[in-house]
């Protein structure tokens, strides 16, 4: 895991370092839109409704519409404004009873890690909350958030866990049960036979995932089988960021070394070429060799000539 947040909780005068984790994830399969005809991913483009042009994200403020319908535009500048408590601190506001917070208010949680040489402060600030059997509310500062959380041991590792602000919960106000009429002795009495029936410890490794379990086997499948609906893409998919990050930088050492390989292939080829050509220098004994054919050639045309002038002074001596 890799730490989100690193801080400290300012629990009375007692200081304790820690570095924060994401504490779940979700292994949902993500989905990309495409175009049903030929597979290819639809694109999203920052168009402006007044000017018609996109828009960088630079170059986005963000805004709110009030019901009377005028828009009020609110920069990074005035969020600075706002009041928030230290980036880097989760003060402790006060301890309460486990049983008193209402499990509908949990929202996010998260892991806190020791962040010094001695965790001896951790460890008393968790000792402490399991012996009193209390949760510490904190507030707790997120990507310029600051929210209302509970502090608390879980397997013996401090867990915060950012709550729902009281009016974030919505009434439950249905007319229908106003008028409802009370459950008589005896199904109460046979439906609390049936819970007994049917109660065990809570273990949630006995649990599974059906739906995510056959997404993927029919992922699968697919893929095996081939056909249409399987696409050979140049893009590498990837649930989350990282790991896109991690692809595509094994693809680009890739491309790097096969690269690499047809750079050397092509100068082995051109020094092999190069070697097979006859050296520059021996062009002169080219024509060198010309001109001693030619002799040759010379001489054995004057050689019979030679002869016959011989012949024939003989054949006048002996007349």
């Amino acid at each position: 895991m890799r730490s989100i947040w690193k801080g400290s909780i300012a629990f009375g005068l007692v200081n304790v370092p820690v570095k924060v984790y994401s504490a779940t994830e979700t292994h949902d399969i993500r989905f990309h839109q495409v175009h049903a005809k030929d597979g290819g991913r639809i694109k999203y483009d920052r168009v402006c409704s007044e000017c018609g042009k996109s828009v960088q994200f630079a170059d986005i403020d963000k805004a709110y519409d009030s019901p009377d319908g005028e828009r009020v535009i609110i920069t990074d500048e005035d969020f600075d404004k706002l009041p928030a408590a230290e980036k880097h601190e989760i003060p402790v506001l006060e301890f309460v009873p486990t049983d008193q917070i209402d499990p509908i208010l949990f929202d996010k949680s998260y892991f806190l890690e020791p962040d010094s040489s001695s965790p001896k402060a951790y460890v008393l600030l968790r000792q402490t909350l399991m012996e009193t059997e209390r949760t510490a509310l904190v507030h707790f500062t997120l990507r310029q958030k600051t929210r209302l959380a509970a502090l608390r041991v879980r397997d013996e590792v401090l867990v915060i866990q950012t709550l729902l602000w009281p009016d974030e919960v919505r009434a439950a106000e249905f007319p229908s049960l106003d008028d409802a009429p009370d459950a008589r002795p005896q199904e109460v009495k046979m439906a609390t036979s049936l819970v007994e029936s049917m109660s065990s410890d809570f273990d949630p490794t006995e649990y599974t995932d059906d739906y995510q379990i056959e997404l993927r086997k029919l992922i699968d499948d697919t893929i095996a089988n081939g056909g249409e609906k399987v696409i050979r893409t140049e893009e590498a998919s990837s649930d989350d960021g990282e790991d896109a990050e991690v692809v595509d930088l094994v693809a680009a050492l890739q491309r790097s070394v096969e690269a690499a390989g047809k750079n050397a292939k092509s100068s082995a080829s051109a020094e092999k070429t190069d070697a097979q050509k006859p050296p520059a220098k021996k062009a002169p004994a080219k024509k060198a060799a010309t001109k001693s054919a030619a002799a040759k050639k010379a001489a054995a045309k004057k050689a019979p000539a030679k002869e016959t002038a011989a012949k024939k002074a003989a054949e006048r001596k002996g007349a």
